[in-house]
């Protein structure tokens, strides 16, 4: 029957894409649920975020093949935050105030979620983020400051910063300076970093004076010359693309990085970046060997959606493409359980959907119809089982990936975060 289900809705996709579409230019609709995604197609994290807008996109037509939520289509519009806290709150605005979503899945840039979250929450609005890892969205839930309306697909900083500390360990290193661009993900990670690290009897060699760069800087010359400073093993970059590129290939100019391992994150997991940061007279990647977590997939639907991806878009499948599908039929299901289009609907329900006691259920169209029947059901997801915790935040597995000389990525292994909390 799965395997049916999955059939009928490839099938129907290119049906679906086409009534997404005109839905997208008339976001009037009697009491469908609308959504809205805030991702980074231009900017700093583009070479990262350019796909998310299209698993949305499809997990939304795959829903609609299947006969909607609460008996209509559902709307998308989709918004371009820049990479841009201020081009993100506005667009966050737009889809709250004018277009009226319940649910808006986005965004990944933290610094970007920081600058929306606040509207969705104002506006009773659901938001899940498939890629905002900053910390500190933990300590405002747990605050009681989003009464709810925030979750995410992505494990936090908490779990993933331990995970590099434990890398970082494995490999050796016993002395490292950091390097971080000076917003809520960069800062947030160093501190966790920090901490895991030292806890695993490591050295932070400049930890009085860290380096948190302006990611409007014209060059980065002197906060290169200062993370490399100071004899470090290796040298923990939390950066993104553009800027990254930029800091790295002015380390390399300048003789610094020589014999220094570089240690990255998932802000920069993109060949785009790898080619961005430039070649050697050799023709070699400069950062070549450098070693790097992401937030890695794992669920139950990943094999499912994987051959649904690849046989609808004929794209690569990136990194968080996974937790965008997630995010976004976690909000549809939890607004068919909840009988109602609104964001309260999907907030109260969207647990109810993905853990507990109910059937375990990877499929969508399966899960819909389960719960159209009155059913109870456990969403299995993509990215991992998506069990929300009381502050919407899921643990998940992390792969560790290395650049080659040619400057592709390759993932070699995974790592527990466990070991070092």
């Amino acid at each position: 029957m799965k395997k049916s289900k999955l059939a009928i809705a490839s099938s129907l996709i290119t049906l679906a894409a086409f009534t997404s579409a005109c839905q997208q230019t008339t976001t009037t609709c009697d009491d469908c649920l609308k959504l809205g995604s805030l991702t980074p197609s231009t900017g700093d994290l583009s070479s990262i975020g350019q796909n998310m807008p299209v698993a949305i996109q499809l997990a939304v037509d795959t829903i609609n093949a299947c006969g909607g939520v609460n008996g209509q289509p559902v709307v998308l519009i989709q918004e371009d935050d820049q990479t841009d806290p201020t081009a993100g709150g506005a667009a966050m605005t737009k889809l709250v105030e004018v277009d009226r979503v319940a649910g808006v899945v986005g965004s990944f840039a933290s610094s970007v979620s920081s600058s929306a979250v606040p509207v969705a929450v104002r506006n009773q609005v659901m938001m899940i983020s498939p890629g905002s890892t900053s910390p500190v969205f933990t300590e405002q839930a747990a605050n009681g400051e989003f009464d709810g309306y925030w979750a995410r697909t992505a494990p936090p900083d908490s779990y993933q910063a331990p995970a590099l500390a434990v890398l970082a360990q494995k490999q050796g290193f016993e002395r490292i300076s950091t390097v971080v661009i000076n917003n809520d993900y960069g800062v947030g990670f160093e501190r966790e970093f920090v901490a895991a690290f030292e806890n695993l009897g490591g050295t932070i060699v400049n930890k009085d004076n860290p380096v948190r760069y302006d990611p409007r800087a014209a060059t980065l010359d002197s906060e290169a010359a200062a993370a490399f400073a100071g004899d470090p093993d290796a040298v923990l970059g939390v950066l993104y693309a553009e800027t990254g590129s930029v800091l790295l290939k002015a380390a390399y100019e300048q003789g610094l990085s020589d014999g220094v391992t570089v240690l990255l994150t998932d802000g920069v997991y993109s060949e785009d970046f790898t080619q961005q940061v430039g070649t050697t007279a050799a023709g070699q990647s400069i950062i070549a060997g450098a070693l790097g977590t992401v937030p890695g997939a794992d669920g139950q639907a990943l094999a499912d959606f994987t051959t649904l991806w690849n046989e609808t878009t004929g794209k690569e499948m990136t990194a968080y493409v996974p937790h965008s599908w997630d995010a976004a039929i976690a909000m549809m299901l939890a607004a068919e359980a909840a009988g109602e289009n609104t964001g309260t609907g999907i907030r109260d329900n969207l647990r109810a959907v993905t853990s507990g006691d109910g059937q375990e259920v990877s499929d969508p169209c399966e899960a819909i119809a389960l719960i159209r029947e009155g059913q109870t059901i456990n969403y299995q997801g993509a990215s991992g089982n998506v069990d929300f915790d009381d502050n919407g935040d899921v643990v998940g597995s992390y792969d560790v990936w290395t650049v080659n000389e040619d400057a592709s990525l390759s993932v070699i292994d995974t790592v527990n975060p466990l070991e070092a909390l």
